[in-house]
């Protein structure tokens, strides 16, 4: 006789949708790299179709290939590895200089409403200053080497690391706040112990975007009469009619800017499971 007590054990229903497929798949590193190396690779052939097809002369636009053999030539010689490191070294220190004080004056704008309305006001009308419009005074006071260079990238790196932090501390839960001073934190411990580490998805936004405009203001910099980097190379090919150099800077400006901003994303996702 069947006992009706002893019923089987209900398992809940598995998700066999294609939606939860596709996120499973998405969720994959090695699945999110291959997706997104399609559009680049779709470009890269629309590129070599274009000039098979005399869309554009080699002046305007050289094939892949030709801007391939450029950066073999270049390697060869042993320029372009000095290109990329003087580059990614001025990127690196002026961001690293740029995201410190941007991170300290965005916190204390951010906690100080003193500070407020004292210093927002002057930097939101910096922040509005072009890049090249620093450049002639930034050669007038720091001449023509490496400091003036860095320190145009770090003005670049400052703004958006200020603009987030500030903001971000402003809206930090009070309940919170309250709780880390029932505790007896309170200045700089505070900050560190319970303020920024709410705030740390928010300061990784603005470290990214620092990170971006250091990279952006990097080619205005090495205009200041510079002989090596990958700005140089960019306006040294323009002016000897070497497209395929010029558009291999191009290239490797935004593959290294993608690796850096990478590199700070895996941090940042360290930086979420230990703090935030």
């Amino acid at each position: 006789m069947l006992d009706l007590d002893k019923q089987a054990p209900v398992r809940a229903p598995q998700d066999r949708s294609p939606a939860s497929g596709r996120s499973a798949l998405l969720a994959t590193g090695w699945a999110r790299l291959l997706l997104g190396l399609l559009l680049p690779a779709a470009l890269v052939l629309a590129w070599q179709l274009s000039t098979a097809a005399g869309l554009f002369s080699v002046v305007q636009l050289p094939p892949p290939a030709m801007v391939f053999e450029a950066a073999v030539d270049l390697l060869q010689r042993g320029e372009l590895a000095r290109h990329v490191a003087i580059s990614t070294q001025r990127v690196l220190l002026g961001f690293a200089f740029g995201a410190a004080l941007g991170l300290a004056f965005g916190a204390l704008v951010g906690l100080s409403k003193v500070a407020d309305v004292l210093l927002a006001p002057t930097i939101g009308a910096l922040r509005a200053v072009p890049s090249l419009a620093w450049v002639p005074l930034l050669i007038l006071w720091m001449k023509i080497g490496e400091d003036s260079k860095v320190t145009l990238i770090m003005i670049g790196a400052f703004f958006p690391v200020f603009t987030t932090v500030s903001l971000a501390l402003r809206h930090v839960d009070k309940n919170l706040v309250e709780a880390g001073r029932a505790f007896g934190l309170k200045g700089l411990k505070l900050l560190t112990t319970v303020q920024l580490p709410a705030v740390v998805p928010s300061v990784f936004s603005g470290l990214r975007l620092a990170l971006a405009q250091a990279w952006l203001f990097l080619v205005a910099a090495e205009l200041i009469a510079s002989s090596m980097g990958l700005g140089f190379l960019l306006t040294d090919s323009q002016n000897n009619g070497r497209t395929d150099r010029l558009l291999l800077a191009i290239v490797l400006l935004a593959v290294i800017g993608k690796i850096t901003d990478a590199v700070l994303g895996i941090a940042e996702k360290w930086a979420v499971k230990r703090w935030a």
